[in-house]
């Protein structure tokens, strides 16, 4: 993610601001991919903290119009998990629109989603025809941590389901190309295999012993639309990290140059090597602070080869190329 020019003075801008150092409010342009200082802003500003503009006064903006369900209000921390995952929400698809997704120039279908809050039983999340669900009461970081070690997941946040999920929306888009599937399917196996089954299987029985050597983790393993979730969501937060990196002035010598963009690199080797060298270092840092590893995992060939798939459907998929 970038770091954002003060339109109002000096000083640099992050994400999730809403105002300046000095209390000037701001939001966010996802078209220019600027702060301005100026209305209409979104009409969830003041319930939910969301700072980007709208277009008009009282409108949406273009993230928040996407939410066709919202949370019952009513419902335990559901405004507060809201806001955190409207938050996730907003940056994965800042994300995406550095490849053009869901832009002006996109000419597809946009995700719609139902953000819902937990009740007496979970939500299941999940993608079905361009609607996205998640529960929003995963953003309580004691539920997300209590999960991860229930499913022994070493990675689990609110950017990674957003990510995640999406991810199947992009593959539905991808799907109704005439070119894609068979590809899809020499690279990921046939998504035609009972979904279903596959699951129960894989809850029931684990991951095959040699998981490591095809895939980026073990749901991966459970089905081909999972492993293209993930090895989609995967190159998203590789990406992202490269790019955040750059973006905070930070320097290594694996980088190909000072202005080096990782959504602009066409090379998916050099990408995925670049931001998997990155992370070595970014995790040593992590753990000077008693933390997890921050990208805790291992890249295997054929987890690379999926890898550079996805970046060239990814790259070229949106407008239609």
């Amino acid at each position: 993610m970038r770091v954002f020019s003060n339109p109002v003075g000096a000083g640099s801008l992050w994400f999730d601001n809403l105002t300046t150092a000095d209390g000037t409010p701001v939001a966010y342009d996802p078209q220019a991919r600027a702060f301005l200082p100026m209305p209409p802003f979104c009409a969830n500003r003041e319930v939910i903290g969301c700072n980007w503009i709208a277009p008009s006064q009282g409108a949406f903006c273009q993230s928040c119009a996407m939410t066709a369900l919202a949370p019952d209000p009513s419902l335990p921390n559901a405004m507060l998990n809201w806001a955190q995952t409207e938050a996730a929400k907003r940056w994965a698809l800042d994300n995406l629109g550095r490849w053009h997704w869901f832009r002006p120039e996109d000419p597809g279908t946009r995700p719609v989603f139902h953000l819902l809050a937990e009740g007496a039983t979970p939500v299941p999340m999940g993608h079905i025809n361009g609607v996205i669900t998640i529960s929003v009461t995963e953003a309580d970081p004691v539920l997300r941590v209590s999960r991860r070690q229930a499913l022994d997941e070493p990675y689990r946040t609110m950017i990674g389901h957003m990510r995640h999920e999406i991810a199947h929306m992009l593959w539905w888009r991808l799907s109704l190309r005439h070119d894609f599937l068979d590809a899809f399917r020499a690279m990921f196996g046939d998504e035609q295999a009972n979904y279903t089954s596959a699951l129960q299987a894989h809850y029931t029985n684990g991951p095959p012993p040699d998981w490591k050597n095809n895939f980026l983790t073990t749901y991966a393993s459970a089905h081909p639309h999972e492993d293209w979730a993930e090895t989609c969501a995967h190159l998203l937060h590789l990406t992202d990290i490269a790019d955040s990196f750059v973006a905070a002035g930070l320097s290594s010598p694996e980088l190909p140059d000072r202005n080096w963009d990782p959504y602009s690199e066409t090379n998916a080797e050099r990408l995925i090597t670049v931001a998997a060298s990155l992370t070595i270092g970014v995790n040593h840092i992590n753990r000077s602070m008693g933390l997890s590893d921050l990208y805790p995992f291992v890249l295997s060939e054929p987890a690379r080869r999926k890898l550079a798939f996805v970046h060239d459907w990814l790259r070229r998929g949106a407008q239609g190329r």
